[in-house]
């Protein structure tokens, strides 16, 4: 997915979420781990949104909210309010686990440092 045309989109991030500036979900954090639902991975073009297409394009494999964010160089917090409303949706699922799997916590640190630097 090429995202530049997201980096230079001249509609704010308020409109893009609906006027909302918090998820209903509190449980989402940067380090979230996301997934396309399984009844959803034949068909992307159900979520309404540029945006939320979007997320479900690169979702195909498990994705933590910081790393979606990154991909498409919005802030973690408006991809919060999208993804949360994908899950409402059942478009994606959220993934929890034991801790096996998870990424490196350096490695979060690492692109929640490129993302404070967009």
């Amino acid at each position: 997915m090429h995202s530049e045309g997201f980096r230079d989109h001249p509609v704010r991030s308020y409109v893009l979420t609906g006027g909302r500036a918090h998820p209903t979900r509190n449980t989402l954090r940067p380090e979230t781990l996301l997934c396309v639902a399984q009844d959803d991975r034949r068909d992307p073009v159900r979520a309404t949104g540029r945006y939320e297409r979007a997320v479900l394009e690169i979702c195909r494999g498990t994705l933590a909210l910081a790393e979606i964010a990154a991909y498409l160089r919005l802030p973690v917090s408006l991809v919060a309010v999208l993804v949360s409303d994908l899950v409402d949706a059942g478009h994606l699922t959220i993934r929890s686990g034991s801790g096996a799997g998870l990424p490196d916590t350096g490695l979060l640190e690492e692109v929640l440092d490129g993302l404070r630097n967009l």
